[in-house]
């Protein structure tokens, strides 16, 4: 099993751009990355989205981590090794999609709900688990299903999450978001993305501590 580790970065926190455009790509992403976020996910339900990940790969600095969401298929992993994303995030746990784009390096990060999938993700491996929704399962219910996995697995809560409740999370150890329309929504300027993850790195500085 090749399992690749989730990188070092200050805020673990994955920006999930649905709705982008290519020509927004370069304003969007700079302000991610200027506020601290440097890890970006493009689901492949936007408009012509491997092209806004080519885009954002070109631009990201060296250990910033640009990929795609909403990854169903082998052949999709494929494209998206194509135009040089290291990140890999499905909506569900699909064995061969998983085990290809970790084959080609890539971080992955499929979503779970139960301990059966949790496990079977494990098992295809993948980097770590994005519980989802988070809003429905809540602390408690990711608490009790981390209980049986193995620890080196990368846990994320998403799905209803934002800066308002990073707390609730901190209290079981999940340090790990992928964040949404807290911090983007079709339609929304650079400068108001900039606003959105200024805010939201504040509250993650005061809840886990500045400086880890």
């Amino acid at each position: 099993m090749n399992r690749i580790p989730f990188p070092t970065m200050k805020y673990p926190l994955i920006a999930i751009l649905r709705g982008l455009k290519p020509t927004e790509t370069e304003g969007v992403v700079g302000a991610l990355i200027e506020q601290g976020l440097t890890a970006i996910e493009i689901p492949l339900n936007s408009p012509d989205p491997f092209r806004s990940i080519e885009i954002a790969v070109k631009m990201a600095p060296e250990g910033c981590l640009i990929g795609a969401g909403t990854v169903l298929t082998t052949e999709q992993v494929e494209q998206l090794d194509g135009v040089g994303g290291r990140l890999m995030v499905s909506p569900n746990v699909e064995p061969a999609v998983i085990s290809l784009a970790a084959a080609k390096g890539m971080v992955t990060m499929p979503g779970v709900f139960t301990p059966t999938e949790a496990l079977a993700a494990a098992r295809a491996g993948a980097t770590g688990l994005k519980f989802f929704p988070a809003s429905v399962l809540g602390p408690s219910g990711i608490h009790a299903i981390r209980a049986i996995l193995p620890s080196e697995l990368e846990i994320a809560a998403v799905g209803g999450v934002s800066e308002a409740n990073f707390g609730d999370y901190a209290k079981i150890g999940v340090k790990s978001f992928g964040l949404g329309s807290s911090l983007y929504k079709p339609g929304m300027t650079a400068a108001e993305v900039a606003e959105r993850a200024r805010v939201t790195v504040e509250a993650y500085d005061r809840v886990y501590g500045a400086g880890r």
